[in-house]
């Protein structure tokens, strides 16, 4: 359980800040803002030993078999890193099967393409996520297929995607299984060497509760010995950068160094929370009050409750004529709270975070402002169309 003695309650951000109710950049506590007062020289002793202490605090995280694996970190966001780790990973005559349920997975196989690799796309929609059989029949009749590419949390939508059965399909097959946790790591378990993993990216500014600056690729030692020569890019080489870190401590260009610093106090608040466990509980908590006030409210979820991730949640937009969704952000804005516009097609939505420097008493808060900013816009049902439910309806048959 999260120690909820050690987190401090505030009933605001430091700095008269709205709470951040995205999956990425969020709410970030006060001390690790602080961090980035401090100037650093990249080419300093104190700043490898940082990033030293980043590379091993994050391996510390991966579970049994840490000592397979390597952590490369990486200037850029985390697009950033999962394109790295394709061109990086994926050979030239490789095919990968990229597993979609939303924006994330569709923008690894648009990054595919930029790239030239083959590629085939398992595309679920919104609503349902990829499920092992269906990976290990795709597998079986397609022999030239290499690498499976899986989403973690596919935050478009919030579906927490069952990555085990994922992965037990992949090693069953006997391909390599490449993960983007950009959104669960650091709350959700991810043991890459139990999983089969060939390499998994994430990011300094997601449940580790950092600022943005860097992502980072963690990938079996093995993979990264022979990775040379199939980057596609310079800065986006992980062998590369992997060789140059381990034979000088330095990055191979300039470092987010503010970032760093603020990324190793969140990273040590991280572990005095308790950890992954308790981190991805507190998050629970925060969802299962969220998801609750909301509904009686009248808002439904996308998902079924079995997909709901503690991540992020997706929300029907109302039928209710009163209900514009840019007036309802400007009014939970004005309240102090910035939430997400949706990112599906085929219906309206807006959705939600759980992460970050927020526990159970922010979510109550937020449930009393929604409650207002309906009210201020005269909605009187938040119920969705019946349209929308009886699509949904319709692909879960």
């Amino acid at each position: 359980m999260p120690n909820t003695d050690r987190f401090e309650k505030l009933p605001k951000p430091a700095l008269g800040e709205p709470y951040l109710l995205t999956p990425g950049p969020l709410t970030t506590a006060y001390e690790v803002k602080q961090e980035m007062l401090k100037d650093w020289g990249s080419w300093d002793d104190d700043f490898r030993t940082m990033t030293a202490q980043i590379r091993t605090g994050l391996l510390a995280l991966i579970g049994p078999k840490a000592n397979l694996y390597d952590c490369v970190p990486m200037q850029g966001p985390g697009s950033y890193a999962v394109e790295a780790m394709l061109g990086s990973f994926v050979p030239q005559d490789g095919k990968v099967l990229v597993l979609a349920n939303g924006a994330y997975g569709m923008r690894a196989a648009a990054t595919l393409e930029y790239l030239g690799r083959d590629k085939v796309v398992l595309d679920k929609g919104d609503y349902m996520p990829p499920r092992g059989a269906e990976v290990a029949e795709i597998l079986a009749k397609d022999p030239a297929i290499t690498h499976v590419m899986a989403i973690h949390c596919e935050t478009s939508s919030g579906i927490l995607n069952p990555i085990e059965e994922i992965a037990e399909a992949t090693r069953g097959a006997g391909r390599k299984l490449l993960i983007d946790s950009m959104s669960a790591f650091g709350a959700l378990a991810l043991h890459p060497a139990q999983l089969g993993c060939a390499a998994f990216v994430s990011s300094a500014n997601k449940c580790i509760e950092g600022v943005p600056g860097f992502s980072f690729v963690i990938a079996q030692t093995a993979e990264l010995q022979t990775a040379r020569g199939n980057a596609h890019s310079l800065s986006l080489d992980v062998e590369a950068q992997w060789r140059v870190m381990n034979d000088t401590g330095q990055w191979r260009f300039t470092p987010p160094t503010h970032v760093v610093a603020a990324f190793l106090k969140a990273l040590a608040a991280h572990a005095a929370e308790g950890g992954v466990e308790a981190r991805g509980a507190r998050y629970t908590q925060n969802r299962d009050i969220m998801v609750s006030g909301m509904r009686t409210l009248g808002f439904e979820t996308l998902l079924e409750e079995r997909w709901l991730s503690p991540i992020i949640v997706t929300f029907f937009c109302p039928a209710d004529p009163a209900f514009k969704f840019s007036q309802f952000y400007d009014a939970m804005k004005e309240r102090g709270f910035i939430i997400y516009p949706g990112k599906l097609t085929i219906v309206d939505s807006f959705r939600i975070g759980c992460i970050g420097q927020i526990d159970t008493d922010v979510m109550h808060q937020l449930l009393t402002a929604v409650k207002a900013a309906l009210a201020q816009m005269g909605v009187a049902d938040a119920a969705p169309p019946r349209a929308a439910l009886n699509e949904r309806r319709k692909l879960l048959a």
